[in-house]
């Protein structure tokens, strides 16, 4: 295992003619000989990497230029200074080069005479990059469209575009053995807790990964329990729901090739909380977010409440809905919990199916499945039209999670219930929420308790937790993020001056 490793690393045992020897392998790397005043030099870059605009315009007509009017002798320091462009480094360290000819600098070889090499930046690593920015999996509709893209460097520019503060600070670190992934760490300076900055920065500083590729990725390499199916950190592509997390006093996390970023600590109540609640009227915000935290509660325990009652509760199905259950099950030859089990699979195969094709095939595709699928398994009695109408109310009620991580959850949970309930009725069902609660009890993100402001109590931030109060109300950040700056503007002093304004 250990050979392997070294192998994956070659720049820390090779010279820069061997780093050179071996990009060569390569038919993208292209090498360009040209003769300073006697002197040979090789000017060697990858074209797939590199911007052939400022190749052609900028960087390879001055060394033409050079290379004519060069008639003393060669001085390097003085060709590195009157370079039009940048960022150019003088090195002599292997793993620097290898590191930069593979993110599109020019490498500039002096044969014979100078041990030292140039490393000119004219890179394009935008290249192939999606320009638009509109989200695509989180909705709205009202409020503002911007969401992130796979640039790193677009995503802090739209950032500090919202957040125009001198207290948005950034710092960056690459991870990643192979693929020299940049990571950004955000925060606000004086506003975010030093413990949790630290936290993300030692979470980070501990990851030793081959290849990066999403923030998901990286979520599942800094996170305290592996053994859980609950997201510990909020995920995002929206603009506004990461400028709202940051000015709260969280830290985000963004990675070079990720749309999404990352923000912690969080609490399982910012996966129900929707950034479109902030923009309707806080009574309606507060009737949609208490709707959602109820579908959610239907979705997971509704087909397990079925099962318990129809296997050992028929006590407290109501006399007129007696007959009419009895009827619906008379010819279906299966139990309650493989009746459940084939509907609820059978949803979850059309999900499956609809999110993986294209979107026009995808959405025929639930929409007929669902209604011949559904009809069908009626007529032939392979489920009752009860149990129809139940499980098509809690997948539906599950689609209202503002998140797609925590929808997978909740789809995930409604399974052990319904196996708990076909055992043990509504003992079982209880028995599960028992053990679900202990779970979330012991969970955290960035050592911040996960179900807090429930446990450990803390009335002060049940403020914006399952209703969405009035903005007077929302001065102040979590208490449970311990913020060095707890007040975020002053409403009294608001009211004051269009007092004084209306008075005028």
């Amino acid at each position: 295992m250990i050979k392997e490793k070294e192998n994956l690393n070659p720049a820390e045992n090779q010279t820069p003619a061997e780093i050179v020897k071996r990009a060569k392998k390569s038919s993208d790397f292209k090498e360009i000989k040209k003769i300073f005043s006697g002197i040979q030099i090789f000017i060697l870059y990858f074209t797939s990497l590199i911007d052939h605009k400022t190749m052609e315009h900028v960087f390879l007509p001055y060394i033409n230029e050079y290379e004519k009017k060069t008639n003393q002798a060669f001085d390097i320091n003085q060709f590195k200074n009157s370079l039009p462009l940048e960022d150019v480094i003088r090195t002599k360290e292997a793993k620097e080069i290898e590191e930069k000819i593979h993110q599109g600098y020019v490498l500039i070889q002096f044969k014979n005479i100078l041990e030292d090499f140039l490393l000119v930046n004219v890179n394009n690593l935008s290249k192939g990059i999606r320009e638009s920015n509109e989200t695509e999996n989180e909705f709205n509709v009202i409020g503002p469209k911007l969401g992130f893209v796979e640039s790193l460097d677009t995503n802090i520019l739209l950032l500090r575009t919202k957040l125009k503060s001198p207290l948005l600070t950034t710092e960056e670190i690459v991870l990643g053995t192979m693929s020299k992934t940049r990571v950004m760490i955000v925060y606000l300076d004086g506003i975010t807790n030093e413990h949790h900055i630290q936290t993300v920065k030692k979470r980070l500083s501990e990851i030793d990964f081959d290849i990066i590729w999403d923030t998901s990725a990286l979520i599942q390499l800094i996170k305290e329990n592996s053994y859980t199916p609950f997201p510990l950190y909020f995920s995002s592509e929206r603009l506004d729901r990461i400028s709202y997390t940051l000015t709260s006093g969280q830290v985000v996390i963004f990675s070079d090739g990720s749309p999404y970023a990352v923000s912690g600590p969080t609490t399982i109540f910012d996966f129900f909380l929707s950034s479109e609640d902030y923009y309707y009227n806080w009574i309606i915000g507060s009737f949609f977010r208490f709707t959602r935290i109820l579908a959610i509660i239907f979705s997971i325990f509704s087909s397990a409440i079925y099962v318990a009652v129809v296997t050992f509760h028929y006590e407290v199905v109501p006399a007129d809905l007696l007959g009419p259950l009895i009827e619906s099950r008379a010819n279906v030859p299966f139990p309650p919990l493989l009746e459940v089990l084939f509907l609820e699979m059978t949803i979850e195969l059309l999900r499956e199916a609809g999110a993986r094709l294209p979107t026009k095939v995808g959405q025929t595709l639930g929409i007929v499945g669902g209604i011949v699928i559904g009809q069908a398994a009626v007529m032939a009695a392979l489920t009752s039209n009860i149990l129809l109408i139940i499980v098509a109310l809690s997948a539906l009620a599950s689609f209202t999670t503002p998140t797609n991580v925590m929808s997978n959850t909740i789809r995930i949970l409604r399974f052990p219930f319904i196996i708990m309930s076909s055992f043990l009725g509504g003992l079982g069902i209880m028995i599960g929420f028992a053990v679900l609660l202990c779970h979330l009890f012991k969970l955290k993100s960035f050592d911040t308790p996960y179900m807090v402001p429930l446990h450990p109590f803390r009335s002060n931030s049940l403020a914006d937790s399952i209703i969405r109060p009035p903005y007077t109300k929302l001065n102040k950040r979590p208490d449970y993020l311990r913020p060095k700056d707890k007040i975020k503007y002053s409403p009294k002093e608001s009211n004051k001056k269009k007092e004084d304004l209306n008075d005028e």
